[in-house]
């Protein structure tokens, strides 16, 4: 019996690998957050499959009813949004599995920030414009952030931004951030990227909180801050596929 974290991509059915579509048809127990994914997602179980809505769970009734899929042989599809490295809980859970003696292993999915950046067809690293992308989150009802892991630390860097879980924080984020990037820095906020109630909101940091406010977002969207969301005409291309650069046989 195995316990398969599967990241389950940002919602649409179709976003997963062919991997975890197997191991989601394949096991008779499927925990999923109901909170975060499509019902297209779900579709992919087995018709007798036992479904748990995780949502209103806590991390000891999670891992109870893995330990009962465990008991009884059954394998458990564990469904984590986007990528299972990021905010899922993987650590705290795999920890309490060992624990026990219950195996599990991993399968990679799309993450959110991927899905919102392929919804706006940009590409977060621009040549000579930024070329890192940083990915965190802030802190309203949620742990702690780390003391040296500040806003203002990641902004000093004018790197590509992702802010994850930080929707209902918007105002107070974009006033910090523009001592950094600027008021006219561009900003792209992406609820439910590839679920068919997507919603994209382009702006700038003097803005971007009066339209998010606006819609009354308040969860599953990604804030997108940086240079690279308004990319003009004229850009520096990738020293790559420069005609001058010297290429060798082998490539």
């Amino acid at each position: 019996m195995t316990v398969h974290f599967i990241g389950a991509g940002p919602g649409a059915g179709d976003l997963l690998t062919v991997r975890a579509v197997r191991l989601i048809a394949e096991s008779p127990v499927c925990l999923y957050a109901g909170t975060y994914l499509d019902p297209e997602v779900l579709g992919h179980c087995a018709p007798d499959a036992e479904m748990i809505d995780t949502q209103r769970l806590d991390l000891d009734e999670i891992i109870g009813h893995c330990a009962r899929a465990h008991a009884g042989g059954k394998d458990v599809a564990r469904l984590c949004s986007g990528d299972p490295s990021l905010y899922s809980a993987l650590t705290e859970q795999t920890r309490r599995l060992d624990a026990l003696g219950i195996g599990w292993d991993v399968t990679p999915g799309v993450p959110a920030y991927a899905a919102a950046a392929a919804v706006l067809g940009t590409e977060l690293t621009v040549p000579e414009l930024v070329q890192s992308v940083v990915l965190t989150r802030t802190r309203a009802r949620s742990t702690a952030m780390p003391e040296s892991e500040a806003l203002a630390n990641f902004a000093r860097t004018r790197a590509t931004l992702v802010l994850h879980l930080a929707i209902t924080r918007i105002r107070p984020i974009a006033a910090e951030l523009t001592a950094e990037y600027g008021a006219d820095c561009p900003v792209a906020v992406v609820y439910r990227a590839s679920q068919p109630g997507e919603l994209v909101l382009r702006g700038t940091l003097a803005d971007i909180a009066d339209q998010v406010e606006s819609a009354g977002l308040r969860q599953a969207a990604v804030v997108l801050v940086g240079r690279a969301m308004a990319v003009l005409p004229g850009c520096a291309q990738s020293h790559l596929y420069d005609p001058a650069r010297e290429r060798s046989a082998a490539e």
